[in-house]
């Protein structure tokens, strides 16, 4: 009986073999940490939602970025949660914000490492929402929330953010930020655009997290709806043409279809973001025993990487790390 010459086995026969023909790599460096900052002192507040994640005020904060720059991952994306909320937000862009002390703590702390602000108005507003509201309506000003997502990001990067991440999906607000940034003088600070964020159900454990649910409605008039690709490669168009430097698709795993498309139509450095509610079901089963978590949680970065994202946002950044060194 004849037999192929040709047999894919032979070359999965160690795992010095597998690693040298891998197509497909996951390093630490591949990894952004989000840190969810609070005001006051000497606060670790672990998050019910997201297993091993905590809360940090700014003096405990510069610890534990030590610990993730230690493990090789190379950023970490900060989110805020304010002292008081207002209709506008007005605490996300004050020079004593709560992410701004953070940038300057961390910057001095830690100044391998790499900045990047979360630029959104959902948990600094009393409503929850993503921007400014007209007034008396329950309708977003798109005008003036851009106006304001361009002052908290000047802010964040006065402060020492390296690169400010709008996660908003306001129409133009790339363009607006790039201009706030130049005309402070802040050429050098880069924009990470959450350019294809869809209304998705797996933010649930995030927004418990940052307190951003909103108070009426929801994001679907301005976050991407599930069902369409061709609109998220026109907005991340739309976002390159206004000064992305890179661009984000978020969810992750419910979207490597998106990812993949997007690789193939852009050649700025793609992130994707597994967000809460992905990491949060796989720490569920694996506290249920049901799955080998550590594997499935490198299974599913790897999984991200191949569909073409070249950085990962993910709550096991640091901890995934720590196995693939």
């Amino acid at each position: 009986m004849a037999y192929p010459t040709e047999r894919p086995r032979r070359l999965r026969q160690s795992l010095g073999i597998r690693r040298m023909v891998a197509e497909t790599t996951l390093r630490p460096e591949h990894l952004i940490q989000p840190l969810f900052v609070v005001p006051g002192r000497q606060i670790q507040q672990p998050i019910p939602t997201l297993s091993g994640i905590s809360q940090w005020s700014v003096d405990r904060l510069t610890d534990e970025a030590k610990r993730i720059a230690d493990t090789g991952v190379a950023a970490v994306l900060l989110f805020g949660i304010p002292a008081h909320k207002d209709a506008i937000g007005s605490e996300a862009s004050m020079a004593q914000g709560i992410v701004q002390q953070a940038c300057r703590a961390l910057r001095e702390a830690v100044p391998t490492l790499t900045i990047i602000t979360d630029v959104c108005l959902c948990a600094y507003t009393d409503h929850g929402h993503c921007g400014v509201m007209t007034h008396g309506t329950q309708q977003i000003d798109n005008a003036a929330s851009i106006a304001r997502l361009a002052e908290v990001a000047v802010s964040h990067a006065a402060a020492g953010a390296h690169i400010v991440a709008p996660s908003d999906m306001m129409d133009g607000r790339v363009g607006a930020i790039r201009q706030g940034l130049d005309a402070a003088g802040l050429n050098d600070a880069a924009i990470l655009s959450y350019a294809v964020k869809y209304a998705s159900a797996f933010y649930g454990p995030f927004r418990a997290a940052q307190d951003s649910t909103p108070q009426w409605g929801d994001r679907k008039t301005y976050q991407m709806d599930p069902a369409n690709m061709r609109e998220a490669l026109r907005e991340v168009r739309l976002d390159i043409a206004e000064g992305a430097d890179l661009v984000m698709v978020k969810p992750a795993l419910p979207y490597l279809d998106i990812i993949h498309a997007v690789r193939a139509q852009v050649d700025v450095p793609i992130a994707a973001y597994q967000v809460s509610g992905e990491y949060a079901m796989i720490k569920a089963a694996a506290q249920q025993q049901l799955i080998d978590g550590d594997a499935v949680m490198r299974e599913s970065l790897l999984a991200i990487r191949r569909a073409g994202a070249d950085v990962i946002i993910t709550y096991a950044a640091a901890d995934v790390a720590k196995i693939l060194a």
